[in-house]
C-alpha cells in the first residue's frame, strides 16, 4: 500500500488512487512540451487510513447521505462537523513519514502548493469545480502536514457535500487524495479552456489572464483580459483595469497588493504569448481527446499547467460522422420538453418521426443541413421556424449569414424550396365530419392494437411494437387530410390575423375567435378536472384526506371517508380517459398520471379552492359567448367597410374554418401518447420478466436502453450492467444542461435574439400569442404536481405541454421560456381567453416567484411591476 506517488508515477487511469486533479497532473507530465511543476501526490489509502476506525465518522456519513439537497441548513451543520472531526485526526506515523520523505526529496527549503484531489473531481461528467481547498505557498514539513489535513478535510466543504447530493453521488464512496507540488511565483496566471464558454463553439480558445498567482482569478478578485483565439489568430480580446493581484508573502501564505495605476491596463500577454498558449491548449486537448479547462501560471516566458479537467458544462455536439459542418435544430423546444430524455424514450420518438434526427445531451435534434444547403431553402425553413419561434428563426439565420458553414449546392439541383419538416397540404373542405372521421379511425386503431398487443412478450412483442410504430402510429399520426386539417386552421387564422389586422386595425383577432372551439381534447381535459372537483367539493373529510396525500397509493385510502367512493370513481373516470398524459408526455419514459395519480391533487385541491360548482361548464359557456359576440361585432364593422359585404362573407368562412378544425390540432398528439402508453405497459410487463430472470436489476433499467437494444436484450437475456450504469451517470449530468435552440457541429449553441424596437425599457421581450394585458402575482413553477395557485396568479415556467393544461383553469396569464404560435399551451391560452406571451428567455430567473407583473399578450413582452 502507497501513501505517495511522484507525479511521474501517475497517469489519468489512477483517479481512484490519488483523485482526479493528481491523475490529470500525472497525465500532463507525459505531454511533449507540457511544463509541470514537479511534485508528489497523497494517495487516497493514506486518506483512508487516517480515517479507519471512526465509527462516529461513519455514523456522520450516513446520515449525511438521507439530507436534502435543498436543506442548506442541515447540510451546513453536519459538514461542518464532519469537516472539523477530518482536521482534527492523528496522522498515523507511517503516512507521516512517507509524505515527509517525499518533501524531503523534493526540498525541504522550498515553497509549495498544496491541492485537494478527490476521486469524485475533475471527471468527464463532473468536474467538481472550485468544491474542495487549495493551499498556496506552504512553507515547511509541518504545515504541509497541516495542510493535508485541511485539505482531507475539505472534503467536506458544505458546497462539495451539495455539488455530491444534487449529483447522485455516494458520500460514503468519495476518496481524498492530495497534490503537493514545487510553487510556481507566478508573474501570470490564468485560465484557458479549449471551447468558448459562452456559445460552446469548440473552434475558439478562450484565455483568461491576470496578473500575480491564478487564486485572484478563481475567487473572482479581479477582472481578467479575455483573449479569443480560432485558427491561430487572436479573434477578440478585452484587456480589463486590473486593480490588484496576488503574490507569495516570505513567511508563508499569500496577500492582495495593488498593481501601481500606470499598470492596471496593460495587456497581461503579449500577442505571440496568447498564440503559443492558445497551441498549448490544443496539445493537452488533443491528448486527453476532449474540450480542456486549464490551469496555467508564468514565471516569465515559459507556461507552466497547473491543472486540467475536461468541460463538463459544454452540450455534448451530435455525431454525423461524414466530416462535414451540420447544423442541428430542437425538437424539445418545437414539442414542449427540453428536459433530457432517457434512451428508450429518444429511440422510440426516433422511430416515431419522420424527421432526420440526431440526440445528444439527452435531447433531440433535427438535422436540417440538407435542407440549408441552398439559400432559397434555408431562408424559407428559417422563415417558417421564426413564424412559431422567433429565436429559433434568428438563431439559425445567424448561422445561414456566414454562408460558408454548410456547403452550398446549386440552386437548381436543390428542388422547390420545401415547408419545415414537410411539404404544404393541398386544400380542403370546411366540414365538421372530416373532423370526426379522423378521431374515429385514430380511436379504431388504437383498439384493435390493444386488442392485437394482447399478451404478445418477448422478442415477439418487440417487433410488434416496431411494427406498429413504423406503420400504424406513423399511418395515423402523419394522415396527409389530418395535415390537411391542421393546416387550414393555422392558414385560416393567420388570414383573420392579418386581413383583419389591415381592413380593423385589431391585433391578433383570431385569438377571441377561438374561445371554446369544439373538440379540442386538451382544454376538454382541463375542464374534465373542474368536473372531477365539484364531485369531491361536498365532502370536507374526503378534501382533508387529499391534502395529507403522500405517495401514489391514496385512491386504496378514499373509501374510508364518506363520499371517498364517490371521489375515487371521479378520478378515475378522469384517469381512463386522460391517465396516459404527463408532463413531457413524448418521452415514454416519463411516469404517466395513471401512474402516478398523486400529481393532480394539487391542481384538484387549487379547483375545489378558487372556484364554484360548475365552473367546467360555465367556463366553455362564457368563452362561446365571447367568440360569438367577437365575430357579430367584427362582421358588423366589415359591412360598414368599402366592399364589406365580401370582405364580411370572406371573414365569416375563415372564422368558420378556425373553428372547425383548430380543436383537431391537439388531436393527434392525444392519440399518439395513448398509443405510447399501451406500449410502456406491455414493455414494463416484459421487464418484470427480466428481472425475475436475473438479467435487470430493475424494471426501470429498460429505460435506459435503446429500443434496438432493448429488443436485444429480450431476445439474448443478457444485459451489459456497466452500460446500464454509463448511462444512468449521462442521464444525471444532462439533466443540469440546457438545451439550445440551434447547436452546430462546431458544438456553438445559438440562442436566437428578439430584433424589436416596441417593447418598453426594462420589459421582457417574448411572442404574443394570446392577446390581452393582465397584472397579477407571478407563480413561478417547475412541476405541476406543486402547484399551490390562487385565482388571479400567472403562471411562469419553462415550458408547457398538454399535462399542465389543468393549471390553465385557474390562471390569469401565461409566460414560458419556450413556446410558439401553435405550441399546446398557446394553443390552450387563447381558447382560455388567457393572455400569454411565451419564448421569454430566462424568465424563470428574471422573475421572482410572488413578484407582481404586467403580461402584455397582444404585444408580446413582460413588465416586472414595481413593489408597493
Amino acid at each position: 500500500m502507497a501513501y505517495v506517488l511522484g507525479l511521474d508515477e501517475v497517469d489519468r487511469t489512477q483517479v481512484a488512487i490519488v483523485g482526479g486533479k493528481g491523475a490529470n497532473l500525472g497525465e500532463l507530465t507525459r505531454i511533449d512540451g507540457v511544463e509541470v511543476p514537479d511534485g508528489f501526490c497523497v494517495t487516497t489509502d493514506a486518506f483512508a487510513r487516517t480515517v479507519a476506525g471512526e465509527p462516529l465518522l461513519d455514523d456522520r456519513l450516513d446520515e449525511l447521505s438521507r439530507l436534502d439537497p435543498g436543506d442548506r441548513a442541515a447540510i451546513s451543520v453536519l459538514s461542518a462537523h464532519l469537516r472539523g472531526m477530518v482536521e482534527e485526526l492523528v496522522v498515523p506515523d507511517a503516512v507521516a513519514a512517507a509524505i515527509l520523505a517525499a518533501h524531503a526529496r523534493l526540498g525541504v527549503e522550498g515553497s509549495y502548493a498544496v491541492r485537494s484531489s478527490a476521486t469524485a473531481e475533475d471527471l468527464p461528467g463532473a468536474s467538481f469545480a472550485g468544491q474542495q481547498d487549495t493551499f498556496l505557498n506552504v512553507v515547511g514539513a509541518a504545515a504541509i502536514l497541516a495542510q493535508v489535513r485541511r485539505c482531507w478535510g475539505s472534503l467536506f466543504t458544505e458546497r462539495a457535500v451539495t455539488y455530491r447530493l444534487r449529483n447522485g453521488f455516494d458520500q460514503r464512496k468519495i476518496r481524498m487524495g492530495v497534490v503537493v507540488q514545487r510553487m510556481v511565483f507566478a508573474r501570470a496566471a490564468g485560465i484557458l479552456m479549449t471551447a468558448d464558454p459562452v456559445t460552446s463553439d469548440r473552434t475558439v480558445v478562450s484565455i483568461d489572464a491576470g496578473f500575480g498567482l491564478g487564486e485572484a482569478l478563481v475567487s473572482g478578485l479581479v477582472d481578467a483580459d479575455v483573449y479569443r483565439v480560432r485558427d491561430d489568430h487572436i479573434t477578440d480580446k478585452s484587456i480589463a483595469t486590473k486593480k490588484v493581484r496576488v503574490e507569495p508573502t516570505p513567511t508563508g501564505g499569500t496577500q492582495v497588493c495593488e498593481i501601481p495605476g500606470d499598470h492596471r491596463n496593460e495587456q497581461v500577454l503579449s500577442d505571440a504569448q496568447v498564440l503559443r498558449l492558445a497551441r498549448l491548449g490544443r496539445r493537452i486537448e488533443a491528448h486527453f481527446g476532449s474540450p480542456q479547462d486549464i490551469e496555467w501560471c508564468s514565471d516569465g516566458d515559459d507556461f507552466r499547467v497547473v491543472q486540467s479537467r475536461p468541460i463538463t458544462t459544454l452540450f455534448p455536439i451530435p455525431v454525423a460522422g461524414d466530416g462535414e459542418n451540420h447544423v442541428y435544430v430542437s425538437v424539445g423546444h418545437q414539442q414542449m420538453m427540453t428536459d433530457a430524455m432517457k434512451p428508450l424514450g429518444i429511440s422510440v420518438w426516433q422511430l416515431t418521426s419522420n424527421a432526420p434526427m440526431r440526440d445528444a445531451g439527452g435531447r433531440l435534434f433535427v438535422d436540417v443541413t440538407a435542407m440549408v444547403a441552398t439559400p432559397a431553402k434555408g431562408a424559407a425553413l428559417a422563415a417558417g421556424l421564426g413564424k412559431s419561434d422567433p429565436l429559433m428563426g434568428d438563431a439559425l439565420r445567424t448561422v445561414l449569414d456566414r454562408g460558408d458553414f454548410v456547403r452550398q449546392l446549386p440552386e437548381e439541383d436543390s428542388g422547390a424550396p420545401v415547408a419545415p419538416f414537410g411539404t404544404s397540404p393541398t386544400p380542403i373542405e370546411t366540414d365538421p365530419a372530416i373532423v370526426a372521421e379522423l378521431m374515429a379511425q385514430s380511436e379504431a386503431s388504437l383498439a384493435t392494437m390493444k386488442h392485437d398487443i394482447g399478451d404478445l412478450s418477448g422478442p415477439a412483442l418487440l417487433d410488434f411494437i416496431r411494427t406498429d410504430i413504423e406503420q400504424e402510429l406513423r399511418r395515423v399520426l402523419f394522415a396527409p387530410r389530418g395535415l390537411q386539417v391542421i393546416m387550414a386552421a393555422m392558414e385560416a387564422t393567420e388570414w383573420l390575423n392579418d386581413r383583419l389586422r389591415e381592413w380593423l386595425g385589431d391585433k391578433n383577432a383570431a385569438d377571441v375567435l377561438t374561445q371554446s372551439i369544439p373538440g379540442n381534447v386538451t382544454s376538454e381535459m382541463g375542464l374534465a378536472l373542474l368536473d372531477v372537483a365539484d364531485v369531491i367539493r361536498p365532502h370536507p373529510q374526503v378534501v382533508a384526506y387529499l391534502q395529507r396525500v403522500d405517495g401514489d397509493d391514496f385512491l386504496d385510502g378514499l373509501a374510508e371517508h364518506p363520499g371517498g367512493a364517490e371521489a375515487r370513481a371521479a378520478i378515475e373516470d378522469f384517469l381512463d380517459e386522460y391517465g396516459m398524459r404527463c408532463t413531457g408526455e413524448i418521452d415514454i419514459t416519463r411516469p404517466r398520471w395513471t401512474e402516478s395519480p398523486a400529481t393532480l391533487v394539487p391542481t384538484i385541491l387549487g379547483n375545489i379552492k378558487n372556484f364554484e360548482p360548475g365552473e367546467g361548464r360555465r367556463r366553455f359557456e362564457d368563452g362561446l359567448r365571447e367568440a360569438e359576440q367577437a365575430e357579430h361585432q367584427i362582421l358588423r364593422r366589415l359591412r360598414a367597410l368599402p366592399e364589406g359585404e365580401q370582405k364580411a362573407a370572406e371573414t365569416a368562412r375563415m372564422i368558420e374554418r378556425v373553428r372547425t378544425f383548430s380543436g383537431y390540432r391537439e388531436y393527434p398528439k392525444y392519440g399518439m401518447v395513448g398509443r405510447y402508453f399501451v406500449y410502456k405497459q406491455a414493455l414494463l410487463r416484459e421487464a418484470d420478466r427480466l428481472v425475475r430472470a436475473g438479467v435487470l436489476r430493475e424494471p426501470g433499467d429498460i429505460f435506459f436502453l435503446r429500443f434496438d437494444e432493448l429488443s436485444e436484450v429480450v431476445r439474448t437475456h443478457q444485459a451489459d450492467q456497466e452500460l446500464l450504469d454509463e448511462r444512468k451517470d449521462a442521464f444525471r449530468a444532462y439533466r443540469s444542461l440546457t438545451a439550445p435552440r440551434v447547436l452546430t457541429s462546431d458544438g456553438e449553441m445559438l440562442a436566437g435574439a428578439y430584433r424589436r424596437e416596441d417593447v418598453p425599457a426594462g420589459a421582457l421581450p417574448g411572442l404574443a400569442v394570446s392577446a390581452g394585458t393582465i397584472e397579477g402575482r407571478a407563480r413561478v413553477l417547475a412541476d405541476i404536481a406543486r402547484a399551490d395557485l390562487e385565482s388571479g396568479d400567472i403562471l411562469v415556467t419553462a415550458y408547457t405541454d398538454p399535462s399542465w393544461t389543468p393549471l390553465f383553469v385557474g390562471i390569469a396569464g401565461l409566460v414560458t421560456e419556450v413556446g410558439g404560435l401553435m405550441t399546446h399551451g398557446a394553443v390552450i391560452a387563447r381558447e382560455y381567453g388567457l393572455p400569454a406571451v411565451v419564448g421569454v428567455e430566462h424568465a424563470t430567473e428574471l422573475i421572482r416567484d410572488g413578484q407582481r407583473i404586467r403580461v402584455n399578450g397582444t404585444d408580446g413582452y413582460i413588465e416586472i411591476l414595481p413593489e408597493s
